[in-house]
Parts: structure tokens; sequence; C-alpha cells
């Protein structure tokens, strides 16, 4: 994996690291911002009740959030480490017109 912490800065967001132990979980909530979250260890399944699916993160997977989505998580057997880079509500459309390449 390129490093992900500059390649979210070349997007323009400036990114902070967090950790969660085995099997944590977080209760389906929004945010009134765009969260880009970038996986760097373990594994992290989030939900998105409202659109009937799951997205689950291994090392070098990304996922966009653009506010106000609905979601949960699970952290996998092993924790996790994740970048989360935060822009304004409405913003990660603009960076989704660039080409970002696979992470």
């Amino acid at each position: 994996m390129t490093d992900p912490e500059a390649r979210l800065r070349a997007e323009g967001l400036t990114s902070a690291s967090w950790s969660n132990g085995p099997f944590e979980q977080y209760a389906a909530h929004a945010h009134g911002y765009d969260k880009v979250l970038v996986c760097l260890s373990g594994s992290i399944r989030f939900g998105l009740p409202d659109a009937g699916r799951f997205v689950d993160l291994g090392p070098g997977d990304r996922l966009d959030l653009p506010a106000p989505t609905r979601h949960d998580a699970v952290v996998g057997p092993a924790g996790v480490t994740c970048l989360e880079g935060r822009l304004p509500a409405g913003a990660l459309e603009a960076i989704r017109e660039r080409p970002r390449g696979t992470w």
C-alpha cells in the first residue's frame, strides 16, 4: 500500500488515526460532515442500514461516507487501525470527480 496519509493529503484531507480492539461495535449513527476512512491494519465491517448492505474494510481499503449517511460498525477479530479524514458536508463530490486510482 502506498502512503495513505500522503494520498489523503493530496486530496486536501488532514487525517488522524484511530484504533479499536477486537469485536468492538458502534451503533448506527450519522455525522454532519463527510468522512473518508482508510483501513491501515486489521478489519472492520461498516453497516449501511438505509442501503441494506455492508462494506468490509481490510488493509488498504477506503470508504467514503457522505454526510449524513447512517452507519454502524463491528471491528474484526484482530482489531483495527484506520485513518480518518473529515470534510465539510458535500465536499466529497468534488474529490470524487478527480481520479484517485486504487487504494
